[in-house]
């Protein structure tokens, strides 16, 4: 499957159904090497950037958000072909959101106030001095700026 097949098909998708789509496809592209736990902890910050809206109103805008997360930094020519690790990520991608959706304090948070996070062998941002949350594989989750859920 190509990326840009995967996005418009998440752009016809009843609104629920596209979000996992796009979680997916995220977690296959930032982190389908990691962990489960690394691939829950990319799935929360995805899902808590989403709550605060101040990058979009649903997961599909907060991950296709100009140069946030891998949908709009790979080529929209990429394949996704590890069928093994397509199907890890959608386990992980529904079960963060069911995990998501439960009340404050019941969610089993990875990274805690994580709203950024980084893989130190390919990017050096501006922010990645931030207050760190935790290191999973090969990220690092930092709390960059405070993010609350919207009103």
């Amino acid at each position: 499957m190509k990326l840009a097949w995967i996005l418009w098909l998440a752009s016809v998708l009843p609104p629920q159904a596209a979000d996992s789509l796009c979680l997916s496809t995220t977690l296959y592209l930032e982190a389908r090497d990691q962990s489960v736990l690394g691939q829950r902890a990319v799935a929360e910050v995805a899902l808590r950037r989403t709550d605060s809206g101040l990058w979009g109103d649903s997961v599909c805008d907060v991950v296709t958000a100009r140069k946030q997360f891998a949908p709009t930094i790979v080529s929209p020519r990429t394949r996704l072909t590890n069928t093994e690790a397509w199907s890890q990520a959608v386990t992980i991608a529904l079960d963060s959101q069911r995990n998501w959706a439960l009340p404050d304090g019941e969610r089993r948070e990875v990274v805690p106030g994580a709203s950024h996070f980084l893989a130190h062998a390919i990017a050096s941002p501006s922010w990645r001095n931030a207050y760190q949350v935790a290191t999973i594989g090969d990220h690092t989750f930092l709390r960059v700026q405070t993010l609350k859920p919207k009103s």
